[in-house]
């Protein structure tokens, strides 16, 4: 009898399971499934999510590229300067082909003019060479900040929809006709402040690389002077 009562035990326990397993897979829901919930808004946040990712890896490998310095770039430098083989500096520099070879290049060209004139000479171009390693960054700043709002305008939008059919249903509320709107309204939300949050992390990984560049220039800069600087002996 014992074994007949544990048979019959096991048996609904697993049917428990299995219907619980069911229930579970019928809950499940995939990314397209999503993003199907989410409506027509979650069309501007993927095409937002495109245009950081884009960006984020076209400028990042732009910036390393550009920190990339020859060992004894500075060093020959001062050599052919101090030689008096300007024309064997201009070259080096075209050959680099660096922010720092073509700050470098403008200076060696103004050579004999004031310091100071070389200096602003070299500033110039500097300011131009960091304008290129900064293209694309206000378009992500712009979204980091614009993907969380498009995202809460599907919330709002969601939420409109959930109440206008509340208050069409009357007293013959069902969750099921209320499902769409919160749904969309969740899913724009969690969408928007992804891709928000990802393109905030990566438009300051971009501008931390580009303040490193900056004081990479500055500081050969500062040696380019003090080489002018020396007295010739």
């Amino acid at each position: 009898m014992y074994s007949l009562l544990f048979s019959l035990l096991q048996i609904n326990v697993v049917e428990k399971v299995a219907e619980a397993t069911e229930q579970t897979d019928q809950l499940t829901l995939s990314f397209f499934d999503l993003a199907v919930k989410g409506g027509w808004i979650m069309l501007p946040i993927a095409i937002l999510a495109v245009i950081a990712v884009y960006i984020f890896f076209e400028r990042y490998y732009a910036i390393k590229k550009s920190t990339k310095e020859e060992s004894n770039f500075m060093n020959q430098i001062k050599d052919y300067i101090h030689d008096g083989k300007t024309d064997a500096a201009i070259s080096l520099c075209q050959a680099t082909n660096t922010p720092l070879s073509r700050m470098i290049e403008k200076g060696i060209r103004r050579i004999g003019r004031p310091l100071n004139d070389i200096n602003a000479a070299i500033e110039n171009v500097g300011n131009l060479e960091i304008s290129k390693l900064e293209k694309g960054l206000p378009t992500m700043a712009t979204v980091s900040g614009g993907a969380p709002m498009i995202g809460f305008l599907g919330t709002v939008m969601g939420m409109i929809q959930a109440f206008y059919r509340m208050a069409s249903a009357g007293n013959n509320i069902d969750v099921s006709q209320l499902s769409g709107g919160i749904y969309q309204a969740m899913v724009t939300t969690v969408a928007g402040l992804f891709v928000g949050i990802i393109a905030y992390f990566a438009y300051n990984i971009l501008v931390a690389k580009v303040d490193k560049v900056v004081a990479l220039l500055e500081a050969r800069t500062t040696e380019f002077m003090d080489l002018l600087n020396e007295p010739v002996s």
